[in-house]
């Protein structure tokens, strides 16, 4: 039985695919779709293409000569193999995802995928898996899903089917279950927790729990929340000022990778006085290395939710819930640039006109420059 044949893909493919993912205007489901490739597999091109970019800019980079082509590969094919010795790095095999243990595989060499798949500990299956692209049917059930999920955090998966069941959708629980993974959402209830943090990545503890936040820029808080589009989805990275509710900086990504979160925060700690403590949740974003290691070179205490409590970032989630009522829901947008251009003007509104009951009925820009409302008495 003749085998599947086996996919090659040339340096200017891989390029193209990168910077249309780079240009943010379409959804991962769309980029993947188009030229038939696994959304992870995109996101590890995009991940080596920012690792490397930096060395097309460094002194004494010369083009490679051609006639040093074939010794350079055979080269790079003998460090390859040494490199792959299961002794030597087996460690940090162990701490990578599965999809960056298979972001290390490549057809193209002479070694059979067989036997990378063995040196990673990956299974062929997970090699070989083609996901399937979500139809409009799913993507109109998250949409009612997230919705719901703002009005009744508390629900679980079997009550959400209970609320489709309400609103005319008949959706087996299986399939709910499934798609609130997908969302990254999860009922809000007490639990005992029995996570344990990645390898390599520390968690920090609580430091808001009786913290009374008197002064702004004393607390900063940050979180990533699922964006529905017409194709797939996009995510939304903020910032806010837990005193004045002042968004500092904002982006929207159709992937979700450390080095973005570092540069909304970057943008946010070189437009504003640094804050004294910042919380986040235990996303494996906000744990990493490159993101927590900004915040300690700037002397910034490392607050982080209790994992599964979203209640302790609530401030957060009121902002969701405000930009995804108020405009995301509403104009349902078609591409990341009508969003990006949409949540532009939407934030400025936010922050600069919107008024707030619980600030006295002050906009955020007015508490945080200390200007007294007209109002205010």
């Amino acid at each position: 039985m003749k085998g599947k044949s086996k996919r090659k893909f040339t340096s200017e493919f891989k390029l193209k695919v990168v910077l249309e993912v780079l240009k943010e205007k379409d959804t991962l489901a769309v980029i993947s779709k188009r030229h038939e490739l696994h959304p992870n597999q995109i996101s590890d091109w995009k991940r080596q293409f920012l690792q490397g970019a930096a060395s097309v800019f460094e002194a004494g980079c010369k083009p490679t000569s051609t006639n040093a082509e074939p010794e350079t590969a055979l080269l790079y094919e003998q460090i390859g193999r040494l490199q792959m010795e299961p002794d030597f790095f087996q460690k940090k095999v162990d701490a990578m995802s599965l999809s960056q243990r298979r972001s290390l595989l490549d057809a193209a060499l002479s070694t059979s995928i067989r036997q990378q798949c063995q040196w990673v500990g990956l299974p062929r299956s997970t090699y070989y898996y083609q996901p399937v692209v979500a139809t409009s049917d799913d993507l109109l059930l998250m949409r009612l899903l997230d919705e719901q999920y703002l009005l009744t955090p508390q629900y679980g998966y079997r009550k959400m089917q209970v609320a489709l069941a309400k609103a005319g959708y008949c959706v087996n629980h299986k399939r709910v279950r499934r798609l609130m993974q997908i969302l990254g959402i999860e009922a809000i209830y007490p639990k005992i927790n029995t996570s344990k943090p990645a390898i390599g990545h520390r968690i920090y503890p609580y430091l808001l729990r009786g913290l009374v936040i008197v002064r702004v820029h004393q607390v900063w808080a940050t979180d990533i929340t699922y964006v529905p589009m017409a194709t797939g989805y996009m995510y939304l990275m903020a910032i806010i000022d837990l005193y004045s509710r002042y968004v500092l900086s904002w982006s929207v990504s159709n992937t979700m990778e450390a080095d973005w979160c570092c540069g909304v925060l970057r943008k946010a700690l070189g437009s504003y006085p640094q804050p004294e403590i910042f919380n986040t949740d235990q996303g494996s974003q906000f744990t990493s290395d490159d993101f927590t290691s900004v915040l300690l070179d700037q002397n910034i205490r490392i607050s982080m939710d209790g994992k599964g409590r979203a209640l302790d970032n609530i401030f957060v989630e009121r902002l969701w819930r405000s930009v995804k009522y108020e405009d995301i829901y509403l104009k349902a947008y078609q591409d990341g640039w009508q969003l990006e251009a949409g949540l532009q003007a939407y934030f400025e509104f936010y922050n600069c006109r919107r008024f707030h009951q619980s600030l006295n009925y002050r906009t955020p820009e007015e508490v945080l420059k200390g200007i007294k409302s007209s109002q205010t008495k």
